[in-house]
């Protein structure tokens, strides 16, 4: 049977264009024809890329590019500044579309159930991240008031989150840093950013890439301490680990490089501090932080930690956790609210008693939780197409109810409730306009070249910019 699909996937970012790029090769490949509307809640695409990494990470920005390709291509049409669930009902898409695959990640930050985690001067990380990387929907200011700051968790989030606590503004100028967060950063009084692990330092899910970033950053020194390499040195599950993982080998030699003798003086003007074998008791403090209660842990054989009865007590003014992403549910699909998930069966969205709801789809984040690499998508993805392609084959889809009109009827519905949608010729036309303000911005200190782009912010000025430059539908 010659499939001829139309398909709607629901999120921007590494899930969903993976997920449309391989739908729009298997079907093509195979003979058929597809046509693939992405809808996005924010103006620009690429949604964790552009939102959820770091501004000093150009190496994983550059997953960018190969993004920037598949969406250039014309096979996959972006429809932007639209929220599904409100703009346009899922029930509407159903209608319209063969099928609806969701891909709208986690953006959320996951909780730390503690006493005092409400106290003013405790954060979230994603909402931290969603300010450092210009995130529209967010405050243009971050109240940055510490000296002393702890950050909880033993991910990449929270190596990200401490490096740009801990970073000098003037070394983040060369990125795509917004000029309010530059402004927000520069007024920071912090001398001290403490980094908490429950586990060892065997166990930590850094990657060694951005470990080692950390020793590179200027005028910053990285302080480990040798009580917490000697409780764990009795850890003979670390000691496995390092045996036969060749990541953690390179992460524990990292680490031991960083120890020094007790009379070593430290220079820099600030200071990041990496405590290992210390699980969060509470937040301490009356009106605000004042301080982080933790009861120091030991290994126990298996990888897990027990406590030890003692706990410690350190001074800070500011608490930020990173303990993982959580979803949030899609008005109109089914939600798991223990696992933040979309319930699935290698993508097929489930209901309450486990039966597929035919059409409905789930890739990334939103299917299997905040777990994994970007890289990880492309594999997430290709199960779900799989099983998509195959329902499609086997006659299961339902039928969409009305005309697509050659693709217009959608517009012309969002039109009718006066949306303000982008395309991707507006978002290359945003592109423009942020490649332009990184020139005029001239060679940042200590650089050869321009700024690459410096972010629009406010959401009405990505959707005026996009929509000037061109509402071209293609």
């Amino acid at each position: 049977m010659t499939l001829s699909l139309r398909v709607a996937i629901v999120g921007a970012g590494p899930a969903g264009i993976y997920a449309g790029n391989i739908l729009n090769r298997q079907v093509t490949e195979a003979g058929g024809e597809v046509a693939i509307d992405l809808f996005e809640s924010l103006p620009a695409p690429y949604g964790l890329i552009r939102y959820g990494v770091a501004p000093d990470h150009p190496r994983i920005k550059g997953i960018v590019n190969s993004l920037h390709e598949m969406l250039d291509a014309g096979t996959i049409r972006l429809i932007g500044n639209v929220e599904v669930g409100r703009d346009i009902t899922v029930d509407e898409l159903q209608e319209r579309y063969d099928a609806v695959i969701f891909a709208t990640g986690a953006l959320r930050d996951a909780p730390l159930d503690i006493p005092g985690i409400g106290l003013p001067g405790s954060f979230g990380a994603a909402d931290f991240v969603a300010w450092y990387d210009g995130h529209p929907d967010v405050p243009r200011t971050w109240p940055l008031e510490a000296q002393s700051i702890a950050v909880i968790g033993n991910g990449n989030v929270a190596l990200d989150v401490a490096r740009v606590l801990a970073k000098h503004p003037k070394d983040l100028l060369s990125t795509d840093v917004p000029a309010n967060v530059v402004e927000g950063l520069e007024a920071s009084p912090v001398t001290d950013v403490h980094v908490f692990g429950r586990r060892g330092p065997g166990h930590v899910k850094f990657t060694p890439i951005e470990l080692r970033e950390l020793g590179e950053v200027p005028d910053v020194d990285v302080i480990v301490y040798d009580d917490d390499f000697e409780r764990a040195a009795n850890d003979p599950h670390a000691e496995q680990l390092f045996a036969s993982n060749n990541q953690v080998k390179v992460m524990t030699r990292t680490l031991n490089g960083w120890r020094k003798p007790a009379d070593h003086e430290y220079t820099a003007s600030r200071r990041l501090h990496l405590h290992f074998l210390h699980a969060p008791v509470e937040v301490l403090g009356t009106e605000a932080v004042e301080a982080m209660r933790f009861e120091l842990t030991r290994p126990v054989g298996d990888g897990s930690v027990e406590g030890t009865g003692e706990f410690v007590d350190v001074p800070v003014q500011a608490v930020y956790r990173a303990v993982g992403y959580a979803s949030s549910p899609v008005n109109g699909v089914p939600f798991d609210d223990a696992r933040a998930v979309i319930p699935n069966e290698g993508g097929r969205v489930t209901d309450a008693a486990g039966q597929h709801l035919p059409g409905v789809y789930a890739t990334g984040w939103i299917k299997r939780g905040p777990v994994g690499l970007i890289g990880h998508t492309k594999g997430d993805a290709l199960e779900t197409i799989t099983n998509l392609i195959a329902d499609a084959t086997a006659g299961s889809l339902p039928a969409a109810l009305v005309d697509a009109a050659g693709g217009e009827e959608v517009f012309a519905l969002l039109d009718s409730r006066d949306v303000s949608y982008t395309t991707w010729n507006g978002w290359l036309a945003l592109d423009a306009h942020e490649r332009s303000l990184g020139e005029a911005y001239g060679v940042p200190e200590g650089r050869e070249t321009v700024r690459e782009r410096v972010k629009v912010v406010p959401r009405d000025e990505q959707v005026d910019i996009s929509r000037d430059g061109s509402l071209v539908v293609s």
